[in-house]
């Protein structure tokens, strides 16, 4: 009879996890994990190798190369930095506390974990509003570019945007340790907390960046209309300037495009969850997280599909060409 208990239990648990078992009411680790366990977490390392390989190349090119040292980039490199965080710090402890692990078991370490997951999340997604702000001057007011996107400004963007992360980070850590101290209340500061973060953290910021990306378009629209009526000599320098200044739009508009596709059915479940009667499965919670680690793996993958100086920074450093001599100033093509 204790048997078939216990087989019923383990046979519960494993189909909301293929990695756990449940042994004498505590959720573990199995110690024969299945096929599907061996491929998830083989497939969560390899994403945590490119991860890393690949925003490390984005981080170098851009410190190393004199050319790519521009206010845009800058902003690039930030988010990059927490691309990088995310292989470095989030995947790898994901693969050994999944969000089964953490369901069942709310440690520091798991509350840790979450909240590093939130902050770098966050300084991801600001990062890109502070893009989408670079790209607005650099479309819509060209001339005053210079004078409002400066090296100061971009500095100060980058630090705004890891502040408000942390802050954020340190408010989930901060409910998580009242939520074990509380009684009734728990669920609705969860909720409460839970919301609160969605709204700041993303769809604000999300709200921002597609107005300022619909207004750029539609000045890009215009200039392109502008500049196909002209054929003075001045006109087409300056449309030479418009179609780099447009390209780079088009790429960082592109990566937006692909961190929405990423995050918003996550942020969706999360923000509708309290609306269901039922709770959501561990199941679809994890897929849809892995579905947002994957994005700190594709944007270095996209700069180096439409970026012709990023895919020769990159040939040069995998190819170690910059440890054999002062590449810095070399012009890239």
């Amino acid at each position: 009879m204790e048997t078939e208990v216990t087989t019923k239990r383990t046979y519960t648990v494993n189909n909301i996890h293929p990695c756990y078992e449940l042994d004498n009411t505590t959720y573990t680790f199995s110690r024969n994990p299945s096929v599907i366990c061996v491929l998830l977490y083989t497939f969560l390392g390899s994403l945590s190798v490119f991860t890393v390989c690949g925003n490390l190349l984005v981080i170098i090119s851009i410190i190393y190369f004199k050319q790519l040292h521009i206010p845009t980039n800058y902003l690039i490199l930030s988010l990059a930095v927490a691309d990088l965080l995310v292989g470095v710090l989030v995947i790898p402890f994901s693969m050994a506390f999944t969000v089964t692990a953490c369901w069942y078991h709310e440690s520091l370490f798991c509350k840790v974990r979450g909240s590093f997951d939130v902050t770098l999340s966050t300084a991801s997604i600001l990062n890109l509003c502070c893009i989408s702000i670079d790209r607005y001057y650099a479309v819509c007011q060209p001339l005053a570019y210079r004078s409002k996107i400066n090296d100061c400004i971009t500095g100060f963007m980058i630090l705004l945007s890891w502040g408000v992360a942390a802050l954020i980070g340190i408010g989930i850590i901060i409910a998580g340790f009242n939520q074990g101290k509380c009684e009734d209340s728990c669920l609705i500061d969860a909720l409460i907390s839970t919301t609160l973060a969605c709204i700041f953290s993303f769809y604000i910021p999300v709200i921002i960046m597609l107005s300022i990306y619909l207004k750029i378009f539609l000045v890009a629209l215009r200039q392109a209309n502008s500049i196909q009526n002209t054929t003075c000599q001045n006109t087409k320098s300056g449309e030479t300037v418009s179609k780099t200044e447009r390209k780079a739009t088009k790429t960082l508009a592109v990566v937006m495009g692909v961190f929405l596709l990423c995050w918003t059915p996550y942020f969706l479940c999360i923000i509708f969850q309290p609306l269901m009667y039922s709770l959501t499965p561990v199941a679809v919670i994890e897929t849809l997280n892995w579905l947002t680690l994957s994005n700190s793996m594709l944007n270095p993958f996209i700069y180096a599909f439409f970026y012709r100086w990023f895919r020769s920074a990159f040939r040069m450093i995998i190819s170690g060409k910059i440890f054999q001599g002062d590449f810095t100033n070399s012009k890239l093509l």
